[in-house]
């Protein structure tokens, strides 16, 4: 893949720019404008990242989330770090550069068992794969554990730019602590990502702009959205789906404010819609990030219903991938796909 300085490196909209064009422009004037711009600064590269859902165990309670501490209904599970890392070495045989540890707020998995994890995979790969762990909020000794044991990237969601929208859907958790958190996972070293909802319910119009801007301001490596699903063994699980294209404008806007940021194209889109994926990545997105927890795992990871792709091993996904997005003139990049002032530093 070529490397992001023979590419060009266009100036991000300004906010005011992004204000006149979210209130302004249509959907389809913006998909040919977010589209065309990760074209120029990106390629037609897609890049792949390897999904791993560890544990579904969380001790927080997010109104939202189907695998919320309070939902008895889910049946819960760990995977042991040997089968972990079998589906590590499956991905890595088949090009996967990026491995994604993705789980609830587990205290089973505390910080020495993640930094373990981590130590193994890069062991494993020969330190050539990228880790990037979604492992909730930590402290700043803690990001920096994970850090010094190899990790690369970590994501973090912000859900929403509302404070008092947040403190509600996340049973409390400040937006203020948020964003500290996400503070501290920068001055540790990490590729720093984030991400939100949209479509929550008491999501007010401003919320979606100021939800890009506060992406923007943060200068987010990785930014990622996708619909609120309603769970239905959750407190919100009656309230209404709100229609995808407010999540491709979102894909589209993210773009012209963080042109090289890397964006992925999320499960959930497509989950709510056939062709999800394949809108976001024609609004501008470049990443797909194809599941490869083991299948008799996936169902129980259902932080929304509807979930694609569970009877189906991630490794299969990837042939299908590549064949969905090539009508759209995009081809699956197997490169580690560094954001570019990361571009030769390797953990």
């Amino acid at each position: 893949m070529q490397s992001m300085e023979n590419k060009e490196r266009p100036q991000a909209l300004s906010p005011q720019e992004i204000k006149e064009l979210f209130y302004n422009a249509t959907t389809q004037e913006l998909i040919t404008r977010g589209g065309e711009l990760c074209h120029r600064v990106h390629g037609p590269h897609v890049l792949l990242r390897g999904l791993l859902e560890y544990t579904n165990y969380c001790g927080s309670n997010c109104l939202y989330c189907g695998i919320r501490h309070d939902n008895g209904e889910v049946h819960r599970y760990r995977i042991e770090e040997e089968m972990l890392l079998e589906a590590v070495q499956a991905g890595f045989d088949r090009g996967i550069r990026t491995f994604v540890l993705q789980g609830g707020e587990d205290p089973q998995f505390d910080n020495d068992r993640i930094c373990r994890l981590v130590e193994a995979i890069k062991a494993l790969t020969g330190g050539e794969a990228a880790v990037t762990l979604s492992c909730g909020m930590r402290s700043l000794n803690q990001y920096k554990e994970m850090k010094a044991a190899g990790g690369d990237r970590y994501l973090l969601r912000f859900e929403t730019s509302d404070p008092e929208l947040h403190a509600y859907v996340r049973n409390g958790s400040t937006l203020k602590a948020r964003l500290m958190a996400l503070e501290y996972i920068r001055e540790a070293g990490f590729q720093t990502g984030s991400g939100y909802m949209l479509g929550l319910p008491g999501e007010r119009t401003e919320t979606r702009l100021e939800n890009v801007l506060l992406a923007q301001r943060l200068k987010l490596d990785m930014v990622g959205i996708g619909p609120f699903i309603p769970h239905p063994q959750t407190p919100l699980g009656k309230a209404a789906q709100k229609p995808l294209e407010e999540s491709i404008r979102g894909v589209a806007l993210l773009r012209l404010a963080l042109p090289e940021a890397h964006i992925p194209a999320t499960t959930a889109a497509g989950s709510l819609c056939k062709d999800g994926r394949e809108q976001m990545i024609a609004a501008g997105a470049n990443v797909l990030m194809p599941n490869l927890t083991h299948i008799e795992f996936k169902k129980d990871y259902q932080l929304y219903p509807g979930k694609i792709c569970l009877d189906e091993s991630g490794i299969q996904c990837i042939g299908c991938l590549s064949m969905r997005i090539r009508p759209l003139g995009r081809e699956i990049s197997f490169d580690r796909g560094d954001p570019p002032r990361f571009e030769g530093v390797q953990g």
